[in-house]
């Protein structure tokens, strides 16, 4: 049997490390690439038409979904699923009969899915795996959909044992504090140890903005812009907040604001 010519998709480049190590040690299949990003999985799938993918659920720029969805069923190669613990995924997967490694996977794991992708290669049957895709992709495609929207909609904050759910346009302005962010709504102030540069990631690029280096805004929340006689700018926030803007956001805050 000709070596199955495998690639690996996935964002932490450790859990592509560990991958690549266990292939090393199977005679029958040939690592010919790695993919840190879906963009990229595409792109390689499509060109290098792989026999085998390993295959990250949650990537920073898609899902593994999004990438399957993009990938011509005539050259879509077999998949070994890699996921953390995420309830609906593993129920779909069992449904339909696919493989997955859930993180963080013992070494005998991978070795029952690899014999399992062999077997399959052996038998050279795989009539049936193109329609177990689609029918799993249209299986997560709406309660996907509405996982997104809540992840894009929606920032975890983690207190005393719990994780609490905050809408991202309900908060006012962020600002560092050491190693913490402190985060403030009308409502109560929130700490995450988490870096603004992190946070902004997370939020919407139209309606937050980064001032200073210490401090974030959501651009909603923005009473007046003040300007000083020696050039410098201040915003002043509904809850009547002052901060200033740092030289090296200035211009970019006056065209964001049509200045």
């Amino acid at each position: 049997m000709p070596s199955i010519r495998t690639l690996i998709i996935d964002d932490e480049p450790l859990a592509r490390k560990r991958i690549s190590i266990l292939i090393s040690d199977l005679k029958d299949f040939l690592l010919i690439d790695e993919c840190s990003s879906g963009k990229e999985a595409v792109k390689k799938i499509q060109e290098k038409k792989p026999d085998l993918i390993f295959l990250d659920i949650q990537m920073k720029d898609m899902t593994g979904f999004d990438v399957l969805r993009q990938i011509d069923p005539a050259i879509r190669p077999l998949i070994i699923f890699i996921t953390a613990f995420d309830v609906f995924a593993l129920k779909a997967f069992d449904y339909f009969a696919f493989d997955y490694l859930l993180k963080p996977f013992k070494d005998e794991r991978f070795y029952k899915s690899t014999k399992k992708v062999i077997e399959l290669f052996n038998k050279n049957n795989r009539s049936n795996v193109d329609e177990k895709i689609n029918q799993l992709i249209n299986y997560v495609e709406s309660p996907e959909k509405k996982l997104s929207h809540f992840r894009n909609n929606k920032l975890p904050i983690k207190a005393n044992g719990k994780v609490f759910f905050i809408e991202k346009q309900e908060i006012k302005y962020i600002q560092a504090s050491g190693y913490y962010a402190e985060i403030y709504t009308d409502q109560k102030k929130y700490l995450l140890r988490e870096s603004l540069s992190a946070l902004l990631e997370q939020l919407n690029k139209t309606m937050f903005f980064r001032i200073h280096r210490s401090t974030i805004v959501n651009t909603s929340f923005i009473k007046e812009v003040i300007y000083s006689s020696y050039g410098e700018i201040d915003v002043k926030m509904l809850d009547e907040k002052l901060f200033r803007i740092s030289k090296t956001h200035k211009k970019e805050f006056q065209n964001l604001i049509g200045l």
